[in-house]
């Protein structure tokens, strides 16, 4: 017979797992939109949902892991300058998310600098609100 916290921590393991795998497919839903409008992100990777699909899911660990804690410790500066460095870092994160999945898979998504960088936050955010309220993220 097992222990209750036994029990706990196995439901609770098994709604982090399905809330990250969630989360996963709204993103990646959501960056295969922001890949199909815009003409500076580029999928690499045969097919091209692979890349995206890697792409999205280093969003997701860094979404979940350290965007939380750099955008508290970047909020005083962030307020200094309007924003812009809320915009640069997740510039970065996404710079980061398609270096690791080149890196680690040789998928991704290739994003042609700064303002397609911007222009597809904006997408991703909105398309994944969207994807989230239907399936109850």
């Amino acid at each position: 017979m097992q222990a209750p916290h036994d029990e706990d921590a196995k439901r609770w393991h098994n709604q982090s797992m399905s809330s990250f795998l969630s989360r996963w497919l709204v993103l990646s839903i959501a960056a295969g939109v922001m890949v199909a409008v815009l003409p500076g992100m580029t999928p690499i990777g045969t097919p091209p949902v692979l890349g995206v699909a890697a792409f999205a899911f280093f969003m997701a660990i860094i979404n979940a892991s350290i965007k939380p804690v750099v955008h508290v410790l970047a909020l005083p500066f962030s307020i200094l300058s309007f924003g812009l460095v809320a915009l640069i870092i997740n510039w970065l994160f996404m710079r980061l998310a398609s270096w690791l999945a080149l890196s680690f898979f040789g998928v991704g998504v290739v994003i042609h600098g700064f303002l397609w960088s911007v222009v597809g936050s904006l997408i991703m955010a909105i398309v994944s609100s969207l994807v989230g309220s239907i399936i109850g993220d």
